[in-house]
């Protein structure tokens, strides 16, 4: 086999050691019964007219309880004499296709048999506004034609949280849904555009156009706790709304997972896929973000080089972000659909992310390739940590060279030898 470094094929996997990361865990103790609380709630039950159409957004990510929750609501909104019907609003995500879309959401659990309501799928949009972008330039706005013409109320479902590529007052939630979710390819493209950079004033701004249409019903958000689990329902009116998510934001980033040691050499990485962060791996955990280089405001630990070792099936060959890693394995690398990835990756415009690192044949010699290339140290002294994907951070495996700082830790608790397996803490 021929050696892509002097002496790789020499090098040994270090010995791993389980350990276990504590985290808060507020957590909604019946799902169902707060979202049919939430929509009982007077300024929430005024909103839903008997004969309405209800047109419920539903976007690509993974959430936690995702398929009960939708279930709920167009169950209670049934209940309440509303028509109702399921959009997906998920930008270029499936493709930039009606029929992909629809398969996104069918991988997440949300079908018509499922949920009991129609799918009406289209990448069609209408023109409901324009924003002056800070660049000065008229952008304008679009929404899913299904959602604005074919329905009295648009009800988004979002989980608000920390973005990848930028950081605001409002970062990835209810503006973006509202904007980039439901402008579906055209109006993503084009507000990706502008650049990222300019998404903290720009998302805010959008937002407010797209709820002053009166479209807006209300949006149904939630938060999660580190352990994905759901630890907050809310119904937001649209008036306040963005006010509303900056305060959900600050307890998103509260409760966010995070690694709880100060310096990683590699980060070896199982899973990487949409349906764990839009750039495929968070860059709230990496520190990479979506415009490269580190992003902004990251206060976790130094990691010197991302080994990638392959893709999640729901991500449907979508490697967008993969361009963040800086090795990946040759099954990784054939289980991209580069058609997909640079779909999304030039609909967001972040170029960089689409970007194929080097692929190894095998998991050892990416993740020993990767502590080669550490600079200032010797490839066996490099402190690895291992984890399923960015979302799974209670059960990481971390080097033998690590446990010292491991066990000075107060929320790290060492459990042995690593086997190879995560089922010690995946009760989340």
């Amino acid at each position: 086999m021929h050696e892509y470094l002097p002496g790789l094929t020499d090098l040994k996997l270090p010995l791993m050691y389980r350990v276990r990361q504590h985290f808060g865990r507020e957590q909604v103790d019946d799902v169902e019964a707060t979202v049919c609380a939430e929509l009982n709630r007077p300024e929430i039950a005024m909103a839903l007219r008997p004969g309405d159409t209800a047109a419920v957004a539903v976007g690509s990510r993974g959430i936690a309880n995702v398929q009960m929750i939708v279930r709920t609501l167009c169950n209670q909104l049934k209940r309440r004499k509303l028509d109702v019907f399921i959009v997906p609003a998920m930008g270029s995500h499936g493709g930039a296709t009606p029929q992909g879309q629809v398969k996104v959401l069918a991988h997440l659990g949300i079908t018509e048999r499922t949920v009991g309501v129609p799918i009406r799928s289209s990448m069609e949009v209408k023109q409901i506004g324009s924003v002056i972008s800070q660049h000065g330039n008229q952008v304008p706005l679009y929404m899913d034609t299904i959602a604005f013409e074919q329905s009295d109320l648009v009800i988004p479902f979002v989980r608000i949280k920390p973005h990848t590529g930028f950081k605001g007052p409002v970062e990835s939630g209810i503006g973006k849904m509202l904007t980039i979710g439901l402008g579906k390819h055209v109006g993503c493209s084009r507000l990706h555009r502008e650049g990222m950079a300019v998404f903290d004033h720009l998302i805010p701004a959008a937002g407010q156009v797209v709820l002053d249409t009166g479209k807006i019903g209300f949006v149904l958000a939630v938060v999660e706790n580190a352990y994905e689990q759901t630890a907050l329902i809310e119904a937001v009116l649209p008036n306040g709304a963005l006010e509303r998510e900056q305060k959900l934001l600050v307890e998103a980033k509260r409760l966010i997972a995070r690694f709880l040691m100060p310096h990683i050499d590699v980060l070896v990485i199982e899973q990487f896929g949409k349906n764990i962060s839009g750039i495929g791996m968070d860059a709230n955990v990496t520190g990479r973000g979506e415009l490269g280089g580190a992003l902004p405001g990251f206060d976790g630990p130094a990691i010197q080089r991302i080994v990638v070792l392959g893709l999640t099936d729901e991500t449907f060959g979508n490697a967008h972000g993969i361009g963040h890693a800086d090795i990946i394995t040759e099954k990784a690398f054939e289980q991209i659909d580069r058609q997909i990835t640079w779909t999304n990756t030039l609909t967001a415009g972040s170029l960089g992310g689409g970007s194929l690192p080097i692929s190894l044949p095998s998991e050892a010699q990416a993740i020993m390739a990767a502590a080669c290339c550490v600079p200032g140290i010797n490839a066996n002294d490099a402190r690895i940590v291992r984890i399923k994907n960015t979302l799974c951070l209670t059960e990481i495996a971390v080097s033998e060279n690590l446990l010292d700082v491991v066990q000075a830790l107060m929320n790290c608790e060492l459990m042995g030898e690593w086997d190879g397996s995560w089922e010690f803490a995946q009760d989340h």
